[in-house]
């Protein structure tokens, strides 16, 4: 999950330099040798690059709370079984919500990708305090 938050961010700047577009700060206008003809309508939004923004900002809303409910969910060494299903479903979720995201689904199926893996959280969540109110 840390490698496709990650990947986001290379996404996006590749949308922004294949397109030419949805450069954000106004420096990013300077002549360079990745921008050698700077264009004031670069700063204007792009689609393609606010898609990818948008999703980035999604992951990262989401994928850091994964990775701590994930973590402290292990330490009470839940049977490897139901680790692997919960873990392994929370990541295919995620994809799959990046996929629908990226070729523009409804809403609604975008929300019920995201609503399978906040479930997953919330039982994660859950189990973990449960496990920390046993062990008090």
């Amino acid at each position: 999950m840390i490698l496709k938050a990650i990947g986001m961010s290379w996404l996006t700047v590749a949308q922004m330099m294949s397109s030419h577009a949805g450069f954000r700060s106004p420096e990013d206008l300077r002549k360079t040798r990745l921008n050698p003809n700077p264009d004031p309508k670069q700063l204007e939004p792009d689609e393609r690059v606010e898609r990818i923004r948008r999703i980035h900002h999604n992951d990262l809303e989401n994928i850091p709370f994964f990775l701590v409910a994930g973590f402290l969910f292990v330490l009470t060494q839940p049977s490897l079984a139901l680790a692997q299903w919960l873990l392994y479903g929370y990541v295919l979720s995620r994809l799959l919500h990046f996929g629908a995201y990226l070729s523009a689904r409804t809403h609604d199926t975008r929300a019920t990708l995201w609503t399978i893996g906040s479930l997953i959280l919330i039982f994660m969540t859950g189990w973990t305090l449960v496990a920390a109110i046993r062990a008090a």
